[in-house]
């Protein structure tokens, strides 16, 4: 049945390994700004790489590969427009954020920094938590984009894991949700890989549509890969969110079908063993993990545990979504 929900109550959760560090290059000519910038960024839990000069500065990012450059304008012999503008030059840098700092706080300056490629510019002085805000957007803004999924344009893997990171980091609660096709290698097999993008695409608009309108404002959708895709809500909106979901996407699925094949109900293709056979009509799977009533530590708990509940929504009839609801 369209909108099945089920509750699963048990299973054991792995933990994952530690995540390194961010690197943020900071560079100032002043030794003590240095000193207080590390000292911020640290206690945001990032790794600093210290440059005094434009020279060092040019040298540590070829070396260090940092995920982001905080760079003073302001400096003696070569200024920071001009360490950008070379930055910008090298192609195998040229994606690296920059933030530029400067006391230079008027509107031409602004413009001209961000004319020659820096991603965001911040006026000294500046407070602690602002500072740590901007380095968190621009550092994820920038990774949503160089992994975006060429497909749908959803966020990728990395910005999955921050979600999920800073979900389990900020104790609030969440609900995590694994969505699947259901016989979608059979569909790619009988109607082409070119018809089975058109159905991942539509499948994100759906799963986009339904987080926006129904869920929180602070909600999120990725896309995992082929035919799996992330959303995360509040546990409040899981059941509304997930049925709007199944609801649109078995409406819209078979629009993707002959009409021969519609009236079937399946079509016939080779499965993972290369056995001829009966594939219905594709169904979507949701297996949704919250912190409801049980506590995660990190990402690999929250995703072993989806996996386990799609596994399980997998083996029900029809379009389902699965809640865990146990406490261990």
């Amino acid at each position: 049945m369209p909108g099945n929900r089920h509750k699963l109550r048990s299973s054991p959760t792995p933990e994952g390994g530690p995540v390194p560090k961010r690197k943020i290059l900071v560079v100032d000519d002043e030794k003590y700004v240095v000193e207080l910038i590390s000292d911020i960024l640290e206690s945001g839990g990032y790794r600093v790489i210290p440059a005094y000069n434009a020279k060092e500065a040019l040298e540590k990012v070829y070396i260090e590969s940092p995920d982001l450059i905080l760079l003073d304008i302001l400096m003696p012999r070569v200024d920071g427009y001009e360490v950008c503008r070379e930055i910008r030059k090298d192609i195998l840098l040229s994606n690296i954020p920059i933030i530029m700092l400067t006391v230079k706080g008027a509107e031409k300056d602004e413009i001209k920094g961000l004319g020659i490629g820096a991603d965001d510019y911040i006026v000294k002085p500046f407070r602690p938590g602002v500072l740590l805000a901007r380095v968190k957007m621009v550092l994820k803004r920038t990774l949503r984009g160089l992994e975006a999924n060429p497909l749908t344009r959803l966020p990728g893997n990395t910005a999955i894991i921050e979600e999920i990171e800073d979900r389990i980091d900020s104790n609030k609660l969440f609900a995590v949700l694994y969505l699947d096709l259901d016989n979608f290698k059979a569909f790619n097999d009988r109607y082409s890989f070119q018809i089975g993008d058109k159905v991942i695409q539509q499948t994100a608009r759906i799963i986009v549509k339904y987080v926006k309108e129904l869920g929180d404002a602070e909600d999120f959708v990725g896309h995992i890969g082929g035919d799996d895709f992330i959303a995360i809500t509040v546990p409040d909106r899981v059941d509304t969110v997930c049925s709007a979901i199944i609801k649109s996407f078995d409406k819209e699925i078979v629009k993707f079908y002959s009409a021969k094949d519609r009236a079937k109900g399946y079509i016939i293709a080779k499965d993972r063993q290369g056995r001829i056979n009966k594939f219905p009509i594709m169904t979507i799977t949701i297996g949704v993990v919250t912190n409801r009533k049980r506590k995660f530590s990190h990402k690999g708990q929250v995703a072993a545990v989806g996996a386990e509940l799609k596994k399980y929504g997998k083996s029900l009839e029809g379009s389902n979504y699965v809640i865990d609801r146990r406490e261990k």
